[in-house]
């Protein structure tokens, strides 16, 4: 197997600035995040150059797509900067009560709309193929959880909901909503179409927006959606393990993506043992949620993320030396 630093090489340039400065916004005081702010800001300079690093593998970019995909890359740092300025006006700095802070959310917002345009771009040019169609839809959610995110600093109340529920709506469009459908693109990329995988990305892309609804207007709707999208998550863990046993378990990609379903499965071993838990040592809702958010963030999205970097490279230089192109 190659060093590490063979392996990290095409993943570490774009990532060390955002993930140093994730980890001083996480372990200094001086930022006064609170964890919901945390996590938004390790979305911008960790998880979305990630998935800009992952659409770099698609060589069937047309003009209008290298132009976009080109402005992304330029964009990415700047705008998670503006983002971090807009949190800190707010949270660091005491401009909370003034519009700085949701004047410089916009930076943000606007750099999803370009992720959001290539998605749709991305649509548009596959029209038929079900993982494209996954995988543009994935980078609209961004745009979305943009949206949320300019309310979250504006403080807007929008349909009843206060600012609060628009950054936990956020992170869910950041993370949930926009990075399980990229997944399940990925793997429809690569694997063997089944009957049932359509199904599989037409709820993954209704199941976010009934969260986001029911996380509004009604709570049995957010179930359903949470439900639907957990047994998604499920599927696609499941078939993704049974297709790395194929392979080797042992190279880099298997390691990390083995990792983000294992995190998974922990997650949803915590839920189930949280009733018991809870009593057992008199712990609250409250308790829980950095543990799932840690398992979700860290654990299922961070490492399946760098598992399909490694395993689109591994696989391009494959097929290069064979000779042969992947099917997109």
């Amino acid at each position: 197997m190659a060093s590490w630093r063979q392996v990290m090489k095409p993943l570490i340039v774009p990532t060390i600035p955002g993930g140093i400065i994730t980890i001083l916004i996480f372990y200094l005081d001086y930022f006064q995040f609170n964890l919901v702010e945390k996590f938004l800001m390790f979305a911008t300079f960790v998880i979305v150059p990630l998935v800009i690093l992952l659409l770099s593998y698609d060589d069937e970019k047309n003009k209008h797509q290298r132009i976009i995909y080109a402005a992304i890359k330029l964009l990415q740092f700047p705008a998670a900067l503006l983002a971090l300025a807009s949190v800190m006006s707010s949270k660091t700095w005491g401009l909370g009560g003034t519009a700085i802070s949701g004047a410089l959310s916009l930076g943000w917002l606007l750099f999803t709309l370009l992720l959001c345009i290539y998605g749709l771009i991305i649509i548009v040019n596959h029209k038929g193929r079900v993982e494209e169609i996954a995988i543009g839809a994935g980078l609209v959610y961004f745009f979305i959880g943009g949206i949320w995110f300019a309310l979250y600093q504006y403080q807007f109340d929008l349909f009843q909901a206060n600012p609060a529920t628009h950054a936990l709506s956020s992170v869910h469009f950041h993370f949930s909503s926009a990075i399980v459908p990229i997944f399940i693109g990925v793997l429809g990329r690569i694997m063997t179409k089944k009957s049932w995988y359509p199904w599989i990305v037409a709820i993954d892309i209704i199941g976010p927006i009934l969260i986001a609804v029911g996380i509004i207007f009604s709570k049995p709707t957010e179930y359903i959606g949470v439900t639907l999208f957990a047994c998604n998550i499920a599927i696609y863990t499941t078939y993704l393990l049974a297709y790395l046993r194929k392979g080797s378990l042992r190279n880099t990609p298997a390691f990390f993506l083995v990792l983000s379903c294992i995190a998974f499965y922990t997650i949803v071993v915590v839920s189930i043992c949280y009733p018991l838990l809870k009593n057992t040592f008199s712990l609250t809702i409250h308790d829980f949620i950095p543990i799932y958010g840690l398992l979700h963030a860290f654990g299922f999205v961070l490492c399946g993320l760098i598992g399909w970097v490694y395993m689109i490279d591994s696989l391009k230089k494959k097929s290069r030396i064979a000779g042969t192109n992947l099917p997109y």
